[in-house]
């Protein structure tokens, strides 16, 4: 099942991705997702990637006619566990490219409290990156809020709460 995470780090080489919501039934292979971009030019980059494999199948790219909708909600937090790991998630976006992982963590822990979990996305194709961070507490992640427009590298830091988990990449069947 394709995640908005993966839809994201798929059109991140388009310009900077605002939101990403898929939609549809999860269990059908017919779902659909919309991808906001900052501007129309990043937005018409990402047509060219239709006919792309994003897990077993080619994405079809086409302009939307219609504004983003609300979250999946497969995708929204489907336990206590995971509602809880939300609120300690934060999705920050506007990242300066130069910026590592480390870098990264190091702002938000030094700030903001202990990061349990990141995901850096983008390359170094385009100028900014977007990441994932789950703190150890949600207090962290409260504080990790009031960060928006703090410059990290050369850029003003766009931070908002993740409406979805941070999933681990390969899930592993629990052990009995």
């Amino acid at each position: 099942m394709v995640t908005e995470e993966q839809l994201a780090a798929l059109f991140i080489n388009c310009g900077q991705v605002v939101d990403c919501r898929v939609c549809g039934d999860p269990n059908s292979v017919l779902r659909f997702a919309f991808v906001e971009f900052t501007d129309e030019e990043s937005a018409r980059a990402a047509l060219s990637l239709s006919g792309t494999m994003l897990g077993f199948y080619p994405v079809r790219v086409l302009p939307s006619k219609t504004a983003i909708l609300p979250v999946n909600p497969t995708f929204l937090p489907s336990s206590e566990d995971e509602r809880e790991l939300c609120a300690r998630t934060i999705y920050c976006t506007n990242i300066d490219k130069k910026v590592t992982q480390a870098d990264v963590k190091l702002f938000f822990q030094s700030l903001c409290g202990e990061v349990s979990r990141l995901r850096l996305l983008g390359d170094y194709q385009h100028s900014t990156r977007i990441a994932f961070v789950e703190f150890v507490l949600a207090e962290s992640a409260m504080a990790a809020l009031n960060c928006s427009g703090a410059i990290l590298g050369s850029l003003p830091l766009r931070v908002s709460p993740s409406k979805t988990p941070v999933r681990p990449r390969n899930p592993r069947p629990h052990m009995q």
